[in-house]
């Protein structure tokens, strides 16, 4: 029996199953660590999607909310090169290629209903990147979507929180090493060094409140990232456009949410989201930072609740399970 918070505050007895894990070998030969939970059957799927340098474990209190939910099947995985998938060559450290990936996983697992597609910083940006190459697929499939802490437009709004005189020293500083690290192969030298690296971690990625808990499942994950991923995939992601993509996608379910504190991905970010996805609800939190589904897990579980919900009916009013 475990304790779990549901998104409405509510504190609940359940039986918490424990997931299926498995792995699947994408094209180039990676073998991506996977967890689902759930029946296969379910009414909808949703795919829990995290952040750079970062792992499946960020989202464990949305998971708890959806279990709770009842007819939904749950998928998460560790990206490439992060928590226990294989590591990636420095030419596969891409978003195109993390969109690709996704289009693998959800062939191997999440079957022909409906889906919600939930995508935390790196993992938004995935999404995106899986709809720009794979436009009919996304068509299909997918009938919601949350982005949390997120961009469509690169770097171009990160200031770090910072004088933008002091933040472009930083953002040069921030490549340069970031091309270093990319040569430096699939080791994990850091994680010796989590302690002193702690408080860059938390400045960079908190706001005002968070649980101990939560900044250690996030230094965890950052121990398990290697070093070609910590650096490698910093060109992409500073590199994306993806709003002609998002304007795309007519009229979905869908939620967009920041932290007003949110120094890698402001709210600027998350407007200029909402402004291309028709009819999408716009959340900013405020005092919350980059880690929005750790430091907000009510807010962004009963958004992403909301979204399931609605995708679901949606689907099944269009006459979806008959179509499929």
């Amino acid at each position: 029996m475990i304790i779990t918070r549901g998104y409405n505050g509510a504190v609940r007895l359940t039986e918490v199953p424990m997931p299926d894990r498995s792995k699947l070998q994408v094209a180039d030969g990676v073998r991506l660590h996977v967890e689902t939970s759930g029946p296969a059957d379910a009414g909808v799927t949703v795919v829990l999607l995290h952040g750079w340098c970062l792992d499946r474990r960020t989202w464990h209190h949305q998971i708890d909310t959806l279990l709770m939910l009842g007819d939904v099947r749950i998928i998460t995985y560790d990206a490439r090169g992060h928590g226990r998938s294989g590591s990636t060559g420095l030419a596969a450290a891409t978003l195109g290629r993390l969109g690709d990936d996704l289009a693998e996983v959800l062939r191997a697992y999440a079957g022909d209903g409906p889906v919600v597609l939930a995508g935390h910083s790196m993992g938004g940006m995935t999404i995106m990147e899986y709809a720009y190459a794979h436009p009919d697929d996304f068509a299909r499939r997918v009938a919601g979507l949350l982005f949390a802490s997120t961009t469509a437009e690169g770097t171009s709004h990160t200031h770090y929180g910072l004088p933008v005189p002091v933040a472009t020293l930083f953002r040069a500083a921030e490549q340069t090493g970031a091309g270093l690290l990319a040569r430096l192969g699939a080791w994990r030298p850091h994680q010796m060094l989590r302690p002193a690296l702690q408080p860059v971690v938390r400045w960079l990625l908190f706001g005002d409140e968070f649980l101990p808990d939560d900044l250690e499942v996030t230094m965890s994950a950052f121990g398990r990232a290697t070093l070609r991923s910590i650096g490698g995939f910093r060109t992409s992601i500073g590199a994306q456009r993806r709003l002609d993509t998002l304007a795309e996608l007519g009229d979905l379910p869908a939620a967009v949410l920041v932290g007003s504190r949110d120094r890698l991905t402001p709210p600027a970010c998350a407007e200029s989201i909402a402004a291309a996805l028709p009819g999408t609800e716009l959340t900013v939190l405020p005092g919350a930072g980059h880690m929005l589904i750790l430091e907000r897990p009510a807010e962004v579980s009963a958004a992403l609740a909301a979204v399931t919900a609605r995708a679901a009916r949606g689907r099944r009013c269009d006459g979806y399970e008959q179509a499929a």
